[in-house]
């Protein structure tokens, strides 16, 4: 075998044999290395796929706000206004707004949360009537009549933003103490 073959920067030229010496002139070149860079595993698959954006208070609120919205009219155009469905389908609701509200404003997702029921329920329960008085008294008693579906929502975001919470609280804590 003739010699291997080493890049340029390896101490040898281009063709396999030995570099020059540096010229007198000019200072001799010493070669920089470069860092390593760290290669990080790649995340799981279904941790790619899943959404994790961090919302402002307001941002939370305008997302639970218009979903519920959203939502409201899809159950009132597909169920014919099924306030059931439409409390089932704000679960879920109520639990991606709280994971996703970020660390500052957790207090807010158990207030965002009741309010985006009100705000979804106006297309599903105002069915009976044309006017303003028969969709207010129709917002009024399915209020009354959901009362479950909307506590068990606003438990559900407080709890996980109470364990979002308690978790941060003792990450911080962890952070503080002096290690050994």
């Amino acid at each position: 075998m003739s010699g291997s073959r080493l890049p340029p920067q390896a101490g040898r030229a281009a063709g396999g044999g030995v570099a020059r010496p540096a010229r007198p002139d000019r200072p001799a070149r010493v070669p920089q290395r470069r860092p390593v860079p760290v290669r990080r595993p790649a995340p799981a698959p279904a941790a790619r796929r899943l959404p994790n954006p961090r919302l402002t208070g307001l941002g939370g609120g305008l997302f639970c706000g218009l979903v519920m919205l959203v939502l409201g009219l899809l159950v009132a155009a597909v169920f014919g206004a099924s306030q059931t469905v439409y409390g089932v389908l704000f679960l879920p609701v109520c639990v991606l707004t709280a994971v996703w509200v970020r660390e500052g404003d957790l207090l807010t997702a158990p207030v965002i949360v009741p309010i985006a029921f009100a705000v979804g329920l106006v297309p599903v329960a105002g069915e009976g009537g044309d006017g303003v008085g028969d969709r207010l008294m129709g917002l009024v008693t399915g209020l009354a009549t959901q009362v479950g579906w909307l506590y068990g929502g606003t438990l559900v975001a407080g709890l996980i933003v109470l364990g979002r919470r308690i978790r941060g609280v003792n990450r911080r804590a962890a952070k503080g103490r002096p290690q050994g």
